[in-house]
């Protein structure tokens, strides 16, 4: 029975603690193999504490970044409605997207016309989210099903997609997305 203590400067808010107390639960889990419910993880809050000849006091602490699944479910949800100017705030400079074929865009504006030859419009339905963290990049995997209209006006539902996230301090630098859509175009 894994149990796990975190050390924190008072200020941060529940929220944040109940982020941070399960991300180091699961990470507990995916090394030693204790059930849920026996693993415990709990907050010790500190007013200060002495780090490189400073003393730092409550209150001191960083600010929390967003949830990346928020951030990416917010982004999706943006470009679903066709909001590129609220997609674009979840956006780092830099960002990149590749789409099935290798399709390179750096953009929000070049997706639209590459769109317009695959589909008239797409959902994605029946979401399930997975979520990793290497170093200071949050990783963020959606995948389920796509709905929508084809260019010629027929009707399809349930193809597979899978989409890709890489969040570095709660904006989005690369997406990458993988679909069945190819496939099933002539069907």
């Amino acid at each position: 029975m894994p149990v796990t203590q975190i050390t924190l400067l008072q200020g941060y808010d529940d929220e944040t603690q109940a982020r941070l107390i399960g991300r180091v639960s699961d990470a507990v889990r995916s090394v030693i193999p204790a059930t849920e419910a026996g693993t415990t993880t709990y907050v010790q809050t500190v007013s200060s504490y002495r780090r490189d000849a400073r003393v730092l006091h409550a209150g001191g602490g960083n600010a929390a970044l967003p949830d990346a699944q928020a951030v990416v479910q917010a982004y999706l949800s943006a470009m679903q409605a066709r909001d590129l100017d609220g997609a674009q705030k979840y956006l780092a400079s830099g960002f990149t997207m590749i789409f099935p074929g290798g399709k390179v865009m750096t953009r929000l504006t070049e997706l639209l016309p590459w769109a317009q030859a695959r589909y008239r419009h797409v959902q994605k339905h029946d979401l399930a989210w997975e979520q990793s963290w290497q170093g200071d990049v949050s990783v963020v995997y959606c995948r389920g099903r796509l709905a929508g209209v084809w260019p010629d006006g027929r009707h399809f539902d349930g193809i597979r997609f899978i989409d890709r996230f890489e969040l570095i301090q709660g904006l989005i630098h690369r997406q990458e997305v993988w679909n069945d859509l190819a496939e099933c175009a002539s069907l």
